[in-house]
């Protein structure tokens, strides 16, 4: 199994990809991979989709999820889950709340948005997502099409990031909630992309330490943007509290066009072991 590559980060439509979940299953198997864990943003709805399409194709499918959470207030976190139980009927309800948060902020987002002269509605951002989670990248799309600017990066950097006045910010769980949530599902809970959140190695190893005790499991150690240091510092505090490793694009589709499936920018090379080695812990 050594020679087989793996990814275990992954968005499809049913959050903020632009592949369907049966499409990046497809293209997974193009590219060569092993296995792929679909993990959408705060949704297991393209689960039984993926897991259907791994199934007829040979690739197998992990099913899981990435939990948004707030640390000490303002830093946002991400905490990956992996082989969990997608039906489990307390995760969903979590799921619930969560998506109710969201429908709340995106009717303000809307909100401040006309209130600056842009004629757009809810009904406009609803039906941008198609019937999967509304996020940020479904609002750029709508200003986008409109004609408000010129590219989705535009719509971020002037109108919906922190700061920008179409922006809202969302209400967060807790990551120990996130954590105990994964867990509660029979799943294995990793830190997302430690390097994004603008900490210091220190900060890093403080908040892998707060997290251990609500019982993660691991950290994504190989990841589309980090350099050969970063790799190797967050390698050193896995090793340091003897958690595992993960690996992932962050795959995209089009809405992070230089992010490929299993490779990210070129640089991943994600070894089959790492799924084995959770498989493993929880026997």
């Amino acid at each position: 199994m050594n020679n087989y590559f793996i990814d275990m980060h992954t968005h499809t439509t049913a959050s903020d990809g632009t592949l369907t979940p049966t499409e990046l299953i497809n293209l997974a198997k193009e590219t060569g991979l092993k296995a792929v864990a679909v993990t959408d943003h705060d949704t297991v709805e393209g689960i039984e989709e993926a897991l259907k399409e791994g199934e007829k194709v040979g690739i197998e499918v992990i099913p899981g999820i990435e939990f948004a959470a707030a640390y000490e207030g303002e830093t946002e976190i991400h905490i990956l889950g992996f082989f969990i139980d997608y039906k489990n009927h307390k995760l969903n309800e979590t799921l619930k709340s969560i998506k109710e948060a969201r429908d709340k902020r995106n009717i303000l987002m809307v909100e401040n948005l006309r209130k600056i002269g842009m004629n757009i509605t809810i009904d406009d951002i609803i039906n941008e997502a198609g019937g999967n989670i509304i996020t940020r990248a479904h609002f750029a799309a709508v200003l986008e099409k409109k004609g408000y600017v010129k590219s989705k990066n535009e719509a971020f950097k002037y109108f919906i990031s922190p700061g920008k006045p179409g922006y809202v910010r969302r209400e967060f769980i807790t990551p120990k909630m996130c954590i105990e949530t994964i867990n509660n599902a029979g799943g294995v809970a990793f830190l997302a992309h430690p390097t994004l959140y603008k900490m210091s190695y220190k900060q890093i190893e403080k908040l892998v330490s707060e997290l251990i005790e609500y019982g993660l499991k691991g950290i994504e150690g190989e990841y589309s943007t980090y350099s050969d240091e970063q790799e190797k510092n967050i390698k050193k505090i896995a090793n340091k509290f003897n958690i595992m490793i993960s690996g992932g694009s962050d795959f995209h589709g089009g809405n992070k066009p230089d992010i490929k499936i299993g490779t990210g920018m070129g640089n991943l090379k994600i070894p089959y072991e790492y799924i084995e080695n959770i498989k493993f812990s929880i026997l």
